[in-house]
């Protein structure tokens, strides 16, 4: 096998995917208007209604990576603050500090972040981390030393962190750990 041929198979799977990954999504959100389950059947659909998001971002994840590594990856640059990119839904992530607007792919630097994050908090394991934003420099603390071989993409254990690393470098930024806090330049 050729090796630009492996990540175009990737990105066809994560495509051919979509599809019943979409019609297993489609009806437990169907299922989640009805009115008629009970506890018990409501909590098994919202499970499988949160699995299927998971995998979507899973797909999502893979796709984008093998698009980088053969070279396709074509990203769509938008204006964006760079607080706003290290904010996440995330209860253990906080962001604060002064951001800067910066062209960008918003979506999956946005995942990177939130992905290097997440991963600092679940690996650590630390009960909170938090984006330090100065302009283009984001400083991720406290990364334990658990947690440290993970975030940096060292450690094949967290498909997001590697994929963050891939699309910041890629589009030209940098990842370093220093003690316990990872400095991200976009």
């Amino acid at each position: 096998m050729t090796p630009d041929r492996f990540p175009r198979l990737v990105s066809l799977a994560c495509h051919d995917l979509r599809t019943p990954l979409a019609t297993i999504y489609g009806f437990a959100r169907t299922l989640t208007r009805m009115e008629e389950h009970d506890d018990r059947t409501a909590r098994f659909i919202g499970m499988i209604e949160e699995a299927a998001e998971q995998m979507t971002e899973l797909l999502d994840d893979l796709g984008t990576i093998a698009r980088i590594e053969s070279g396709r990856w074509e990203p769509v640059l938008r204006a964006v603050d760079t607080l706003a990119l290290a904010s996440a839904d995330d209860e253990r992530v906080v962001a604060d500090g002064e951001g800067e607007t910066i062209e960008t792919e918003p979506e999956t630097v946005g995942r990177a972040l939130q992905a290097l994050a997440v991963a600092a908090a679940r690996f650590g394991p630390a009960e909170r981390v938090t984006w330090r934003v100065a302009g283009r420099t984001l400083e991720l603390s406290p990364v334990l030393p658990e947690a440290a071989p993970v975030v940096t993409g060292k450690s094949l254990r967290d498909l997001g962190s590697l994929v963050a690393r891939a699309a910041i470098e890629e589009l030209g930024g940098s990842l370093e750990l220093d003690g316990q806090t990872l400095r991200v330049r976009l």
